[in-house]
Parts: structure tokens; sequence; C-alpha cells
């Protein structure tokens, strides 16, 4: 079977295809515009990064209890490349999945795909709802209360912030400024004053 690299309303088709929930697809989207800021800042591959950190969570809304096996299957048969497919599974890794991340793009994919669902809670919380104006000292205040956002595993970013050999504040800084981005796509661009 042949392997094409996907374009990017390949995948977003693909991704639209098993998700329909705005919450997953909003997501999608941030995790997307994190790794492609991230790639950009480390002169990488914008397109690749982008269109992984989009399809990262294919399976999850119709197979959850079969989550990143599901997605594997499901891009083999779409033809996708083998590094692409190894890098959406191994998001998993320790929870999912047995495949570590082993390259820079999987280990950022592993360790912002959680940081971004606080990272939102947080900018929601705030009283302009937008990722714009949010410091990173906004996330760290409510990374420490372990009740907010509880359902965001932290001992996972701070793994994936190990690997990349980067602070846990700086992760963050690179989340947000991705996520900067994407906000009008995201939802968090908050309530602006209108000129």
């Amino acid at each position: 079977m042949s392997t094409k690299v996907p374009t990017r309303e390949e995948a977003y088709a693909l991704l639209t295809k098993y998700n329909k929930t705005e919450s997953l697809l909003k997501h999608a989207l941030a995790v997307e515009g994190v790794m492609r800021y991230s790639a950009q800042k480390r002169g990488e591959d914008e397109e690749k990064w982008g269109i992984i950190g989009l399809i990262h969570d294919l399976d999850y809304e119709q197979f959850p209890e079969e989550h990143c096996r599901k997605s594997e299957e499901i891009l083999k048969e779409n033809g996708w490349p083998d590094d692409y497919i190894r890098a959406v599974v191994s998001h998993g890794w320790g929870i999912c999945s047995d495949i570590e991340p082993q390259t820079e793009l999987e280990k950022v994919l592993y360790a912002i795909d959680e940081l971004t669902g606080l990272v939102v809670t947080t900018a929601l919380v705030r009283p302009s709802k937008s990722v714009l104006d949010l410091k990173p000292k906004s996330v760290k205040k409510k990374w420490k209360d372990k009740r907010f956002a509880a359902g965001v595993d932290r001992s996972i970013i701070e793994k994936g912030a190990q690997m990349l050999g980067m602070e846990l504040a700086d992760l963050m800084t690179d989340t947000i400024m991705g996520m900067r981005e994407v906000a009008d796509e995201i939802g968090l661009k908050g309530i602006q004053d209108e000129d």
C-alpha cells in the first residue's frame, strides 16, 4: 500500500468523520495550534506537526475504550505514513499505548495534550474568557490546585516536560502562545472590546 503525506484538508475530513463533539474538535484545533507553534520555534516541519496534532484523538469519540489502537487501524486503512501513525499512538504512552515518545514531535505532543485542557479551563474562569491575555503564572497557580481541572493528569505533563528537558513554565508559555494563534477557532478569543 502506498503511503502519501496527508494534507491538512484530508486530516480534518477524517477527524470530522469520526468526531462530531464541539469540545473534541476544539481540543484537536488547540493541540494543532500548539504543535504548529512548537514546530516553528524548533525549525521543524510545521505542516506535519500540525496535522499530527489535529488528528491525535481521531478515535476518542467513537472508540474511547480502544483509544490510540483504533486510530492506528483507521490511519493505516487510509494509507497514512508510519511515522505519523507512530506519533499519534505514542501520545497515549503509559495510558492506552506502550509506544514511548521518542522524537521531539512525539514528546511535544505527549507533553502538551493534557496541558491544553488546563489552559482552556484556566482561560474560561478569567473575566476575559480569553487565552490572548492569559499569563503562564495564572496556569501555574491553577496547576497547584488539584481540585481545579481535576481531570487533567499533571503527572503526564511533568513527565513530558522532563522528556523535553523543559521547565514547566516554558512548556506552559509555548502552549499558551500556540493556542493564541487559534484563539478564534477554539472559542477562546474571549470578550474583546469592539472598536
